[in-house]
C-alpha cells in the first residue's frame, strides 16, 4: 500500500549549500533501493518534506528524520493513503524557495515566505503541486 507523508522542521539557522546538497544526495542515493520518491523544500530555517511509498519504508524513513539532530519540531502536515504517486519522477526533487516568485508563497500563506506551521496540510500539498505544474523543482530522476 503506498502513502504519502508531508511534514515540516526547523533548522538551527540556515542550512549551508553543502548540507542540503549532502541531504540531497544521501535521499537520491538510498530512496530508490526503499522504493521512497518525493521533494524536498527549504527556505530560511524551514524544511518541508514530500515522502511517498511503502508504509512501511515511508514511516521507517519519517521516523528516522526526527531523530536526525539537524531537523527540530518535525511535525506531520499532511499523511494519506494513495492509489498512484504524485512525486513518482523524483527520487528526491528540490525547491529552493529563495529562488520561488513569492506570489506563489503568498497564495497559500498569509505571508510570501515558507510557513507550513501556519498553513494547512492541504494548501502545502496544493503549494507543492502548483510548483511541479510550473516546473520548478529540480533533479528529475531517470
Amino acid at each position: 500500500m503506498l502513502v504519502r507523508l508531508l511534514y515540516a522542521s526547523r533548522t538551527e539557522g540556515q542550512l549551508a549549500p553543502k548540507v542540503i546538497d549532502a541531504i540531497l544526495e544521501s535521499s537520491r542515493r538510498n530512496n530508490p533501493q526503499r522504493g521512497i520518491t518525493g521533494i524536498l523544500c527549504h527556505g530560511g530555517d524551514v524544511f518541508m518534506q514530500v515522502l511517498e511509498g511503502g508504509r512501511a519504508p515511508v514511516n521507517a524513513l519519517y521516523n528516522q528524520i526526527t531523530r536526525d539532530p539537524r531537523h527540530r519540531e518535525v511535525t506531520i502536515l499532511h499523511y494519506e493513503e494513495a492509489s498512484e504517486r504524485r512525486f513518482a519522477g523524483w527520487t528526491m526533487g528540490q525547491v529552493n524557495l529563495a529562488k520561488v516568485n513569492p506570489s506563489l508563497l503568498l497564495k497559500y500563506s498569509e505571508r510570501a515566505t515558507l510557513d507550513p506551521y501556519t498553513v494547512s496540510g492541504k494548501a502545502s500539498m496544493a503549494m507543492l503541486e502548483e510548483l511541479i505544474a510550473t516546473a520548478s523543482i529540480l533533479g528529475r530522476a531517470g
